[in-house]
């Protein structure tokens, strides 16, 4: 019953918070929508790691349309844990922005509706049912994207929707030859994931691997996967930060679990390659995001290219092979999603600070907002993989789980990449947090003349604390993995080798 619950939530504030009311009822009705979703999350979870396999909601016979095990529920959790942190940093930020009380409710109900669809992609056990909300969530992000209205905003939402779609196509097809093969089978399972792990021995491999390349590819385009990336630095820059939050931290990760779903299905059928074609398009994408953050303009853009090669680190971990890599692999999703959320949320903090988004126009963040240049720095810091913090972990045990593997020129090719989008990140922020401004007169930055007085900016109440929640669990999981924690991502490592 849980599970319902946690898809009514969202769906139940989105009804409420479209009910006229003062500018506190639609941010306060979603803060208190999140939090509930997380608790419920957590007990779903704590459900999962005490022994009971599968959390079902929906049978229709002997199919089961709604059901969760280890994987689903960690990132539900991920999905509810960022949702909550993006709500109330979104309580201070749009109050900032003084957009209208309508645009306001139509910022909540259309923010309150991707949560559901989000959450909905990993509690679906049909593929079908899967794409659906999968295509759900980019029409309701969509809106997101385009909220300020701007024409960048505007380009980035049309370019992302048609990419998207263009994917989506790719992967239906990719559905439908997956049935297909399945139905070649003559068995009576149904079409879940664990009916076409049962089925995969028997598939046509033909047919099976024309599946999985296909539906790699398609929501590859949607995950930010290296070619098919370009609409995700302008989409993920142009949307509120908030937003950009859920964008990069959650949903490039909902996308990629349907990805991963099919590694069991491909592992049950002989001569799959489906490792192969992981490594390698893992690495293309975490090699050429590296590069491309040497060289980026945007704050936001910089933080979006990261998430690109994130994505890339995830498959590669995948296409190691080793348990110890799939489980590096789901610690990486974990951290990436909680510190690339606080990532957004200082780069949302400098935007309120300096109102620009342009890397070389920003300097000497640390004396005009104490609080979002340091929130900033260490963001960076995170997600460039520094030591103690949580991302190191994660890398360093996917680096392990290669060399443990002897699959070095592969290790060796990820261990560079790391370093090049280490040095690229805290390159742009090091300059921008601690750099002195230029002492010309004659240029004029959107900061105001180099030689006029700072002026200092504190940041609303909302976004300090968001900041403070959001960074909490990138310094515990450096250090320390609690144990249920630790049992969830053992569960959900073993979904992906069944």
């Amino acid at each position: 019953m849980s599970v319902l619950l946690i898809l009514l939530v969202p769906l139940v504030a989105t009804a409420l918070v479209c009910i006229p009311a003062n500018r506190r009822w639609a941010p306060g009705v979603t803060v208190v929508a999140c939090a509930a979703n997380l608790i419920l999350a957590l007990w779903m979870a704590s459900q999962l790691t005490a022994g009971q396999a599968v959390v079902s909601a929906v049978h229709a016979g002997m199919l089961k349309w709604i059901a969760v095990d280890g994987l689903s529920a960690l990132i539900v959790l991920l999905i509810a844990l960022v949702g909550t942190t993006a709500a109330i940093f979104s309580f201070g930020y749009m109050a900032h922005d003084s957009c209208s009380p309508g645009r306001l409710r139509l910022y909540y109900a259309n923010y309150n509706l991707f949560l559901f669809s989000m959450l909905a992609v990993p509690v679906m056990a049909e593929p079908t049912l899967v794409w659906i909300v999968v295509e759900l969530t980019t029409l309701c992000s969509a809106l997101l994207v385009s909220f300020e209205n701007t024409h960048a905003a505007l380009e980035a939402a049309w370019k992302y929707v048609v990419l998207s779609l263009m994917g989506a196509g790719m992967a239906l097809f990719g559905f439908l030859v997956l049935f297909a093969a399945m139905q070649a089978t003559g068995t009576d399972h149904a079409y879940t994931w664990t009916g076409l792990i049962a089925a995969a021995p028997t598939m046509p491999p033909v047919l099976l691997q024309t599946a999985f390349v296909l539906i790699l590819i398609g929501l590859g385009t949607k995950a930010g996967l290296v070619p098919m990336h370009t609409w995700l630095p302008d989409a993920h820059s142009q949307a509120p930060s908030p937003v950009c939050a859920l964008l990069s931290g959650v949903e490039t990760t909902a996308i990629l679990y349907v990805i991963l779903r099919l590694f069991p299905v491909m592992h049950a059928a002989p001569n799959s390659h489906a490792e192969t074609w992981a490594l390698v398009l893992g690495l293309v994408s975490v090699g050429t995001a590296a590069f491309l953050l040497l060289q980026v303009r945007d704050y936001k853009r910089l933080f979006a290219f990261s998430t690109v090669e994130h994505m890339g680190i995830i498959l590669t971990a995948v296409g190691l092979g080793a348990s110890v890599a799939g489980y590096g692999a789901m610690q990486q999703i974990v951290n990436h999603s909680v510190t690339k959320s606080f990532c957004f949320f200082a780069a949302g903090a400098a935007l309120l600070a300096v109102e620009t988004r342009e890397i070389a126009a920003v300097r000497g963040l640390i004396r005009i907002s104490p609080a979002a240049g340091a929130a900033l720095i260490f963001g960076g810091l995170a997600i460039a993989g520094a030591p103690p913090l949580a991302i190191f972990l994660s890398e360093f045990s996917i680096l392990k789980a290669g060399l443990t593997q002897g699959r070095y020129v592969a290790t060796g090719l990820l261990a560079l990449f790391i370093a090049v989008a280490f040095f690229g990140v805290l390159l742009h922020l090091n300059r921008m947090v601690f750099g002195a401004r230029e002492n010309n007169p004659e240029t004029k930055s959107e900061m105001g003349s180099p030689n006029s007085e700072i002026k200092s900016f504190r940041l609303p109440f909302s976004c300090r604390l968001a900041l403070v929640l959001a960074a909490v669990p990138v310094l515990v999981l450096g250090v320390y993995v609690p144990k249920p924690l630790e049992d969830l991502l053992n569960l959900a490592a073993g979904a992906l080798t069944k």
